[in-house]
């Protein structure tokens, strides 16, 4: 199994951790305070948890625990050894924190449809803050991971949902209940939902081109104005049969408006369009092996 801690330095150890902490605590509070407290089977392991503690005296966290240490030896020689470290550090955390959050916060039982919307928010944000660096908390989250390798076009909360459908099957039995089947497939929709937007959000960015006869200058105040780089091709008018330049550039959502009024001041009769790009890799953006 491949040793890639070293590369990431005490940086990328402290934001491992830092991930670690904050998506098993959100995670946690989600279980504790809202699902495990109205019989919602959230998915997963969690939701495996939930139902065999009500079976039994062993408490949720344990349950987790247990469930967790097949997938655990199934991942070891799948994952590197940093993502298998923080993913055993996750796993204990979670099944940590369940208990003590259930014992110390209050539950939630006023209303079981915002206990599933919030269950359902809270434990997607948790996971998908780990998966942002490539941790899990175990259970269905690790499954994920490990079937995003023979398939990584599989959005992670679509491998999600269909693994904890069976999870929530088991939950129906074991509770004769078909209203927690319903509670359940809320809080997993808007986990897997909120997952993807999450994992999206980071690398989510917008690609301008821009056809004009103005090329090297629009490039030239991009780059100085903006800090992106750029890329020159020549092109030709389809209409006018004249000769043109297109420019591309790929720049953040948070600077586009900045970007495009930066454009239209350099050349008004420029056309520019703009398309969206879920994943980006290079200087500037998302870098591999970070």
């Amino acid at each position: 199994m491949k040793n890639d801690l070293a590369p990431q330095g005490w940086r990328g150890f402290w934001l491992d951790l830092l991930y670690s902490v904050a998506g098993s605590a959100l995670v946690a509070v989600a279980v504790a305070v809202f699902t495990v407290p109205n019989d919602i089977a959230p998915g997963g392991v969690s939701g495996l948890a939930t139902a065999l503690a009500y079976l039994t005296p062993i408490s949720v966290g344990v349950w987790a625990l247990a469930l967790n240490v097949p997938l655990l030896l199934a991942a070891w020689r799948l994952l590197g050894l940093r993502a298998l470290t923080m993913t055993l550090l996750a796993t204990v955390l979670l099944s940590v924190f369940i208990d003590l959050f259930g014992a110390i916060l209050p539950s939630y039982t006023n209303n079981e449809l915002l206990a599933a919307v919030a269950g359902g928010v809270l434990s997607g944000l948790g996971v998908g803050v780990l998966f942002l660096r490539g941790i899990s908390t175990g259970g269905t989250d690790l499954a994920a991971l490990l079937l995003k390798k023979p398939f990584p076009n599989v959005p992670n909360g679509i491998m999600l949902l269909f693994i904890d459908a069976a999870v929530v099957a088991v939950a129906v039995l074991v509770f004769r209940d078909v209203e927690v089947a319903l509670y359940s497939a809320i809080t997993i929709y808007l986990s897997s939902k909120v997952i993807d937007a999450l994992a999206e959000g980071v690398d989510y960015a917008k690609v301008i081109y821009i056809i004009t006869e103005s090329g090297e200058e629009i490039s030239r105040v991009l780059n100085e104005r903006t800090g992106r780089g750029t890329t020159i091709l020549n092109a030709q008018g389809g209409y006018t049969g004249k000769d043109k330049q297109m420019v591309v550039t790929v720049t953040r959502r948070n600077v586009l408006a900045q970007t495009l009024r930066l454009i239209k001041q350099t050349d008004p009769a420029a056309f520019t369009y703009v398309t969206d790009s879920t994943e980006v890799h290079g200087e500037g953006f998302k870098v591999d092996g970070e």
